[in-house]
Parts: structure tokens; C-alpha cells; sequence
């Protein structure tokens, strides 16, 4: 089988990781990196031998397939060109800016029979595979996700940048949409959210905390999860986790995640996915229709930390107002 014709649309920091893994996937020719920076493309083209391009316009009749790793403004535009141009796209998470746009992606990959897939890297960590059989009644979540600041990203704020990746998760081990959303955030260093909590109540009677920072001081990714009669702790950093389950007797049994000694990169893992849903023809748009929910829930999160925001202003406005008012 031949290997798949892929380009790599973005090569700034997240894309240059789609970069390496690519060049070494022995499925992928690596045809282009394309950048609207001539330089950084030409840099990339180079490390990976490769061709350069600073235009996506360009690159229909010479790929099968493309990575987008541009900002999420532009995805939507990228991608429905891309698959209009029978091309089968990986679109870095959030699938797109707004949910609209989402849909239009979906539509137009669904129209032209091309595979859209979105790059939700949580689901092939291999502590995430191997709870996937012991979820059964999840209850309760509590998710912390801490970033040091650094600039990449900042044109999306830390729910879209960090949190969505978690949302993802917990929609699909609860298979619901949340019936309630409460949420706050600040802007600290950026003109984003730099840091939110987030509850979120599911018909179920699930609860999910979750917060994300990208302003720690250190860099904290770990997952707590509550069913019946058991809890269970997930570090996706170390890519690992322990069940601990309480039988009828109240004896207490601990277990470690079979992850298996080789744990793969999940970026690798996702487009080994990806590769096989092009080889094969599979257009059942799994992966976009559960970004596209995710990206649904983070906009009514969005729309909740607006609404906090302006109670907090409110009550700064009042507490200014009385510290400057008349004294006797």
C-alpha cells in the first residue's frame, strides 16, 4: 500500500509536533509544511525534507491528506476548502470558533465524502484506553488541568486552549449533555480567561468539577472519578492511573491502570487513527461530531464566565463607589 500524501498546514509550536510524528510514520510521505511565515515554513521543509508552501490554496493535486495546526479562527475556512478539494483532514482541537462553524465542517466532509477528524489528544492517552471498560455510572468528577504561561494559544482562552480537552472526556464517559453550567474566570496575562472553574450537572445526577490554569507554577494534569463503589485516579502526565473499589464487605482491593509497558505517544496514536480512517473510507464523523459537542458545552461556558464577570464588575463599581463617596 502506498504511503498517504499529508501536509502539515501551521508549523508554530503545536504543529511542529505533527512535523516529527508524521516524518515518523512510516504511512505518511510528508509532502509539505506550509506556513504563512515563508521562513518558519522553509525552516520546517528543511528539518523534515520536505517541500514549502506558504499557501493551503496550493497544495490540492499534490496531497491526500493535511494536518491544520493554524489558529482556530482559520479552521473552519481551511478545512471546508480542503475538503471541497476532496482532501481528508486532522484539525487541531477546537474543531473550529464557533459551533456554526463546526457544523458547516461537518456538513461539507459529509458532502464530499472526506474524513474529518479533530485532535482531541486525551482520548489516545493510554490511561484514558484502559478506563474506557471500567466506567460504568460515573457520579462525580474532579479535573485539574494547570499549564505555566507560555505564548501559544492566545488566541482562544484557557477553556478552548486547555479545559475542552477534559469536557471532551467527561461527555464521553457520562454519553450526555450537562443540563446545568455554572462557571467563573479571570484574565491575568492575556486578553482571555486565563484561569476558570467550571460545575457541570448532567440528568444523570453526574457533577463534573473541573478547572483549568494556565498560570500554575507548575504543570498539573490529573483526573478523579467517582462511581459506585469505586474511585479512580488518573495522571495523564505519567499516563497512569489506580482503581480503588470497596466490595459489600467493605474490603478495600487497589489496582493499577493496565496501561502495558510501551505506552505510545498520544499525538503518534492519533494519527495512526486518522491514517487508518483514510486508508479504509471511514466517514462516520465520530471524532467531529464529539468536537463539535465539546466545543458546544465551552461556549455555553464562556457565556456563564461572561455572566460572573459582570456581577464581579457590578460589585467592584459599588465597592469603588462607596470607598469614593462622602465621609462624615
Amino acid at each position: 500500500m502506498n504511503p498517504i500524501r499529508l501536509a502539515v498546514i501551521g508549523c508554530g509550536s503545536f504543529g511542529k509536533n505533527h512535523l516529527r510524528t508524521a516524518a515518523a510514520n512510516p504511512g505518511v510521505k510528508l509532502t509539505h509544511a506550509v506556513d504563512t511565515d515563508p521562513a518558519r515554513a522553509a525552516e520546517a521543509a528543511a528539518r523534515y525534507n520536505c517541500g514549502a508552501a506558504a499557501r493551503w490554496q496550493d497544495l490540492p493535486g499534490h496531497i491526500d491528506a493535511a494536518i491544520v495546526a493554524t489558529p482556530t479562527v482559520t479552521h473552519a475556512e481551511i478545512a471546508t476548502g480542503l475538503v471541497g478539494a476532496g482532501i481528508d483532514v486532522l484539525v487541531e482541537k477546537p474543531i473550529a470558533a464557533t459551533t456554526a462553524e463546526a457544523a458547516a465542517m461537518i456538513d461539507a466532509a459529509r458532502a464530499n465524502a472526506r474524513v474529518l477528524h479533530t485532535g482531541h489528544l486525551e482520548r489516545f492517552n493510554p490511561a484514558i484506553l484502559a478506563l474506557a471498560d471500567t466506567v460504568n455510572l460515573p457520579l462525580f468528577f474532579e479535573i485539574h488541568r494547570m499549564n505555566a504561561f507560555a505564548p501559544r494559544s492566545l488566541d482562544v482562552d484557557v477553556v478552548l486552549d486547555l479545559m475542552i480537552h477534559d469536557i471532551d472526556l467527561v461527555l464521553g464517559f457520562t454519553g450526555e449533555a450537562p443540563s446545568e453550567v455554572r462557571a467563573a474566570g479571570v484574565r491575568i496575562l492575556s486578553q482571555k480567561v486565563d484561569i476558570a472553574n467550571v460545575r457541570l450537572a448532567f440528568p444523570s445526577g453526574c457533577v463534573a468539577n473541573l478547572t483549568a490554569s494556565r498560570v500554575s507554577t507548575e504543570k498539573i494534569r490529573k483526573l478523579r472519578l467517582f462511581q459506585p463503589h469505586q474511585y479512580i485516579s488518573i495522571d495523564y502526565g505519567r499516563q497512569d492511573g489506580v482503581v480503588i473499589t470497596v466490595d459489600d464487605k467493605q474490603q478495600i482491593a487497589f489496582r493499577q491502570l493496565a496501561t502495558g509497558p510501551d505506552k505510545r505517544e498520544p499525538l503518534a496514536a492519533q494519527l495512526d487513527a486518522f491514517l487508518r480512517a483514510v486508508a479504509a473510507r471511514d466517514l462516520a464523523p465520530a471524532s467531529a461530531n464529539g468536537a463539535a459537542r465539546a466545543l458546544a458545552v465551552c461556549e455555553e461556558i464562556l457565556a456563564r464566565i461572561e455572566e460572573h464577570g459582570a456581577v464581579v464588575h457590578r460589585t467592584l463599581e459599588a465597592r469603588h463607589v462607596a470607598d469614593d463617596g462622602p465621609r462624615s
